[in-house]
C-alpha cells in the first residue's frame, strides 16, 4: 500500500505533537518534511531520529514555511497539516490556498486524533488570544488546588527552541533547573512563577511521556496553554481566557475559536481597563458560540516596586514579546503603568533596536514606541540588552511575567510591573474547582 506523503506545518509545538501522537507510528503515512514559521531559528534543523521513531532513521527535516510550494511538488505531497496558532480565519484560508494550488489536500486536526488521556483530572487553561491572561489564570489554579492539599502539577505548552534531542521530558522544580536546561526568557516567563509558587512543571516535546511523568507525582494536573492553542490532553474542566482590548478576535482567530466553544468556563479579563462596550460585545460573542459557559469577568491589576522612579521620566517600555508581535497587541503592561504614573514620554526604541530586535520591527509593522522582550536565544537576548543599553530614558518600565534582572545587566534605573488575576464574578474560581472536585470525586 502506498504510504500517503505528509507535510506538516508548525512552530514547533503543536506540529511535533500532532506527529508525536498520530503519524510516528502510523504505517499509512511517510512525513518528508515540517515546515516552520514565528519562531526565529527554529527551520533548517532536523526533528531527530530520537523522536522521529524507528521509521524515520535520519529524522525529518525542517524548512522555511516559504519553501512550502516547491516542496509539495518535489516530495510529491499528498497532505498539508497546519499545525499551530494564534492566526486569523483569514490567514489559515491563505495556507489553505497555497497548499491546494500546489497540490495537495489541506488539514486541520482536531481533539479526537491529537489529546491524550490522562490517568488523573486535568484541568486545562487556554485562550483565545496571546496575552490574554491564561498565565496569570494558570498560575491561580494551580495555587487554589495547592491550597486545597492536592499534588499539583504544571504542564505547560511545548517551547523547545533549544537541542530537542535535551528537552524530550523536562522537570522543573527550581531555579538551578531553568539553568540545566538552558532556558529562555520566554521559556522562564512561564516556568519561574509556577517554581515561586511551589509547583513543579513538566514541558518538552514528547507529551505521552511528559504525561506519564507527571500523573506519577499528581493528584491534579493543570494544563498551562501557549498561545491560543487547545489542550494536548482531554480536559475534565476547561476554563479560556477572553480578551476585551482585542474585541471580535474570540471569533476570528485559530484555533482561539474552537477553544471558546468548547469551554466550560470563559474568563474576560482586563474588564478594568477595556473599553466596557468592547466587554459587553466579548460576553455577546461567547453567549453566541457557547452558550453553556459559565462567563465570569476578571480584572488584571498591575503594580510596581517603585512608582516614584517612573513620574516626570522618559520611559523605555519592555513587554512581553509573543503578546505583542503574533499576539497583535500594541501595547501591554507596561505602557499602561507607565503612562498610569506620569512618565512624560514612552521612549521608542526602534531607532536604536540591533539584529533581531530590528528584524522584529520591520516584520510586526504595529509594534509602536515600545520594546518586545524576545529572548529565543543567547545571541537574542544579547541583542535585546544592546537595545536596552542604545535607548536614551531615564527608567526602563519591565512589563515581562519574569524579571528581566536576572537575565540580564540592565544600566539604568528600572521597575519591575507586576500582575495577578483578580476575578471580579458573579462567582469565584474557588467555587468552581471545589464544584469540579466534587463531580470528580463522584465519577
Amino acid at each position: 500500500m502506498q504510504k500517503i506523503n505528509v507535510v506538516i506545518m508548525g512552530a514547533a509545538g503543536r506540529d511535533f505533537h500532532n506527529f508525536n501522537v498520530y503519524f510516528r507510528n502510523n504505517n499509512a503515512y511517510q512525513v518528508v518534511a515540517f515546515t516552520a514559521t514565528q519562531i526565529p531559528g527554529i527551520e533548517s534543523r532536523i526533528y531527530p531520529p530520537e523522536l522521529a521513531g524507528q521509521n524515520y532513521p535520519k529524522g525529518i527535516p525542517i524548512f522555511p514555511e516559504e519553501e512550502l510550494p516547491r516542496l509539495i511538488k518535489e516530495q510529491n505531497v499528498d497532505q498539508v497539516v497546519f499545525a499551530y496558532s494564534d492566526v486569523s480565519h483569514e490567514y489559515v484560508m491563505h495556507k489553505a490556498s497555497v497548499a491546494l494550488a500546489s497540490g495537495a489536500d489541506f488539514r486541520l486536526m482536531g481533539p479526537k486524533t491529537t489529546m491524550l488521556k490522562a490517568k488523573v483530572p486535568v484541568v486545562s487553561v487556554g485562550a483565545v488570544r496571546t496575552g490574554s491572561g491564561k498565565s496569570q489564570t494558570s498560575r491561580q489554579v494551580a495555587k487554589i488546588l495547592k491550597n486545597k492539599g492536592l499534588r499539583v502539577v504544571v504542564i505547560r505548552h511545548p517551547m523547545p527552541y533549544g537541542d530537542l534531542r535535551k528537552q524530550i521530558c523536562q522537570r522543573f522544580a527550581s531555579y538551578e533547573d531553568l539553568n540545566k536546561y538552558e532556558c529562555t526568557i520566554e521559556e522562564r516567563e512561564e516556568y519561574e512563577p509556577h517554581i515561586d509558587n511551589g509547583i513543579i512543571v513538566y514541558a518538552g516535546v514528547d507529551y505521552e511521556e511528559i504525561l506519564r511523568g507527571a500523573e506519577s507525582e499528581a493528584d491534579v494536573i493543570v494544563w498551562d496553554g501557549g498561545n491560543n492553542d487547545l489542550p494536548f490532553y482531554k480536559p475534565d474542566l476547561h476554563i479560556v481566557v477572553a480578551d476585551p482590548h482585542r474585541v471580535g478576535h474570540e471569533i476570528s482567530y485559530h484555533p482561539g475559536e474552537a477553544n471558546l466553544r468548547i469551554a466550560n468556563v470563559v474568563i474576560i479579563n482586563k474588564v478594568d481597563t477595556a473599553n466596557p462596550q468592547n466587554v459587553q460585545q466579548v460576553k455577546k460573542n461567547i453567549k453566541m458560540v457557547n452558550p453553556n459557559a459559565m462567563i465570569l469577568d476578571a480584572a488584571s491589576p498591575i503594580t510596581t516596586d517603585n512608582p516614584e522612579l517612573i513620574k516626570g521620566k522618559r520611559a523605555l517600555a519592555i513587554e512581553d514579546g509573543p503578546t505583542l508581535t503574533h499576539g497583535n497587541m500594541p501595547y501591554g503592561a507596561a505602557t499602561i503603568l507607565a503612562q498610569k504614573l506620569g512618565a512624560t514620554e514612552i521612549v521608542n526604541p526602534k531607532l536604536f533596536a540591533v539584529g533581531s530586535i530590528k528584524e522584529a520591527y520591520n516584520k510586526y509593522t504595529h509594534l509602536g514606541a515600545l520594546l518586545p522582550a524576545l529572548g529565543y536565544s543567547e545571541k537574542q537576548i544579547a541583542e535585546l540588552k544592546e537595545t536596552i543599553d542604545r535607548t536614551p530614558c531615564d527608567v526602563v518600565v519591565i512589563g515581562t511575567p519574569i524579571d528581566l534582572r536576572r537575565v540580564m545587566t540592565i544600566n539604568k534605573p528600572t521597575v519591575r510591573v507586576k500582575y495577578e488575576l483578580k476575578i471580579l464574578g458573579p462567582i469565584s474560581l474557588e467555587q468552581i474547582l471545589e464544584e469540579f472536585l466534587q463531580r470528580v470525586e463522584k465519577k
